[in-house]
């Protein structure tokens, strides 16, 4: 049986004893019991994670609001001096190749991937795409 929980399997083990030796016109009843102990135990377990769930809920209510968990300062000035600085060569490589179009290509796409980035930190956004869980084990 599972090694974190002995008493279970010291359960399971009891019964298919008491199977063997009562024979098979009780396994029904036998099974219906280890069952029951079974659900009584998971329901003690969801009891204790949905408690320290909300202790910990209250606890983060009682610290006041959290920090958004948008993107740094330093995030965001790496992602937009490294922006500025494939500007340039993009830049260079849309007018030697499109004219003005090209450099106007190279723009749109850089404000573009600018405005995405931008975008993950409204908490309007993040609201849409439902956050992280706050479930864990």
């Amino acid at each position: 049986m599972d090694a974190r929980d002995p008493e279970l399997g010291r359960e399971l083990d009891a019964t298919l004893r008491a199977r063997t030796d009562l024979g098979p016109e009780y396994e029904s009843a036998l099974v219906d019991s280890f069952l029951e102990k079974v659900e009584q135990r998971l329901d003690g377990t969801l009891d204790r994670h949905v408690r320290r769930h909300l202790a910990e809920q209250r606890i983060a209510g009682a610290r006041g609001p959290a920090r958004p968990s948008g993107a740094s300062f330093g995030e965001r000035f790496g992602f937009a001096t490294v922006s500025l600085v494939l500007a340039v060569p993009l830049s260079a490589i849309g007018v030697s190749n499109a004219g003005t179009e090209g450099l106007v290509v190279a723009w749109l796409g850089i404000i573009g991937v600018n405005a995405v980035h931008t975008a993950r930190t409204w908490p309007w956004a993040r609201a849409k795409r439902g956050g992280e869980s706050d479930w864990r084990d």
